[in-house]
């Protein structure tokens, strides 16, 4: 493992870097992505940014975006970087698998790995560790790497402060969720003070939609929400044929778990969607509620206590069921 002081060393000189993310980045992904690798350019360093798959395209606003490889996009010059790398910092995400095939290639690169994340059950393939599973976000670990551990707040620019106060407010859902502690808000505050928009912000994520994701939306709202009084959860469930009809491209899914534990009495809600590989899962929960068991346990994933996602390789139909059985086992936490 390396210490912070050899890692100062290393990052005392110009190195090659690469900073990836996970499979289908989200606003926490790209956001500590990107504020690190604008903070490490100023320093001097030759950086790229891997991601795995594409991202949103609500996102592709934010500082150096037109930077990004995609790793599915450009494998060769993509494996070129990583090759070539000294330093590899892995954001938002603790396990190689997360970052799919591209997780291989990093594997078996010799350069250093440097792993900041907050979600539970890290793997150890990295060298150096910035974890807790109490931030709110990645992006907070990041500023709390350049801030606190590497002593350099002086270089906290607004695109780092943009793409920062991005990936916090996103992942603490506006600063909502219990995780968002007086201390998140003070960082808030600091990045707002470094010159982070944070109402342009806001708009630019939210208040971006496509008059598709409108009316898909809409679809879901109206014709496959289900609710299940009897167990405080909500249900709803997408084909592939309905994502084709509304011509749903990446991004215009998220969020829309979020609508159905909305409903007055929901503790646990599922958004159950029909993938070309497999049928993906979002579990969104209130409380208390082991959303991250039931995908561990019972379908392949993990995450977060209230927030968590997983893949099964039955059928929609059967996926659907089989949540379902398992919601017997959790009723009573469901009612409580």
């Amino acid at each position: 493992m390396l210490s912070l002081s050899e890692l100062k060393s290393l990052l005392a000189t110009p190195q090659k870097i690469v900073i990836t993310t996970h499979h289908k980045p989200d606003g926490d992904a790209m956001g500590s992505s990107l504020g690190l690798y604008a903070y490490l350019i100023q320093k001097g360093h030759h950086v790229k940014v891997i991601t795995p798959t594409d991202y949103p395209y609500f996102l592709h606003w934010l500082p150096n975006n037109s930077d990004v490889i995609i790793y599915t996009e450009q494998k060769e010059q993509s494996e070129l970087h990583v090759a070539e790398a000294s330093l590899i910092f892995c954001l938002d995400f603790n396990t190689l698998s997360r970052i799919n095939e591209l997780g291989e290639v990093i594997r078996g690169s010799e350069a250093y790995k440097i792993m900041i994340d907050h979600h539970l059950e890290p793997e150890d393939f990295d060298d150096y560790r910035c974890w807790n599973i109490n931030a709110c976000a990645a992006a907070q670990l990041v500023y709390e790497f350049i801030v606190h551990e590497l002593e350099d707040g002086a270089f906290m620019s607004k695109d780092i402060a943009t793409c920062l106060y991005t990936g916090i407010m996103t992942d603490s859902g506006s600063f909502r969720f219990p995780s968002a502690t007086s201390e998140v808000y003070r960082i808030g505050a600091d990045l707002i003070d470094a010159g982070a928009e944070h109402w342009r912000i806001h708009q630019l994520v939210y208040d971006n939609a496509t008059e598709n994701r409108l009316r898909f939306l809409g679809h879901c709202l109206t014709n496959k929400l289900e609710i299940l009084r009897e167990f405080n959860t909500a249900i709803i469930t997408v084909t592939a044929e309905e994502l084709k009809k509304y011509n749903i491209v990446t991004g215009d899914t998220e969020g829309i778990v979020n609508y159905a534990l909305s409903v007055n009495g929901i503790r646990l809600a599922a958004f159950i969607i029909e993938r070309t590989d497999r049928v993906k899962l979002s579990l969104r929960s209130t409380g208390d509620f082991p959303a991250n068991e039931i995908c561990k346990k019972y379908f392949n994933g993990g995450g977060h206590r209230n927030a968590a996602g997983g893949a099964s390789d039955e059928s929609l139909t059967d996926t659907v069921e089989k949540f379902k059985s398992i919601l017997t086992e959790y009723k009573t936490q469901l009612l409580q």
